[in-house]
């Protein structure tokens, strides 16, 4: 991958990570979440897992923030 591709696939994993986080919250607030909401995370969590791979395929491993 190119660095235009990666920086591609960072994008890529903010967005996912930005709807991971919402839809936590969402399912945080709910009296009764729905499991579906649930389904919604796990597919979230694996094509973030998913980018994740790609990027370390790629030798350029997505570094959280925190260290």
């Amino acid at each position: 991958m190119n660095s235009d591709e990666i920086d591609t696939m960072n994008l890529a994993r903010a967005s996912l990570a930005r709807q991971r986080n919402a839809l936590a919250r969402r399912i945080g607030a709910s009296e009764v979440a729905a499991p579906s909401a649930a389904e919604d995370l796990s597919r979230i969590l694996l094509a973030i897992e998913a980018v994740d791979r790609a990027l370390v395929d790629a030798g350029r491993p997505h570094m959280h923030p925190e260290g």
